[in-house]
């Protein structure tokens, strides 16, 4: 189980496509994130760019979390193509991301 929410992935999404004015937004939505979800929105990733299969959560899952020595929003802000690896990976896992992403400007 994703240890993350769609909004939440959307919500990085959305900043992602905004780095260079919402660069401190990003870095502190991405800090606040608990260890398990910063390990699923690295999970989400790799299974965006193709690194795993969307079978292999689980594993891309206990790879993110042994292998995090780099602050999430520092590795994540490496990639050029972030957001469309999320939406892939969101996609991939059976989510939409556009609706997710939709969610969030949608008045409650």
């Amino acid at each position: 189980m994703l240890p993350i929410t769609a909004d939440k992935i959307a919500e990085i999404i959305i900043l992602a496509r905004e780095l260079d004015r919402a660069e401190n937004e990003f870095d502190g939505f991405v800090d606040q994130l608990n260890d398990d979800e910063k390990a699923g929105i690295v999970a989400v990733f790799w299974i965006g760019r193709g690194s795993f299969e969307a079978e292999e959560l689980a594993e891309a899952l206990m790879t993110a979390a042994r292998e995090a020595t780099t602050p999430t929003a520092s590795y994540l802000k490496g990639s050029p193509h972030l957001a469309d690896h999320l939406e892939a990976g969101m996609a991939a896992l059976g989510m939409d991301p556009s609706e997710a992403e939709d969610d969030l400007y949608r008045p409650a």
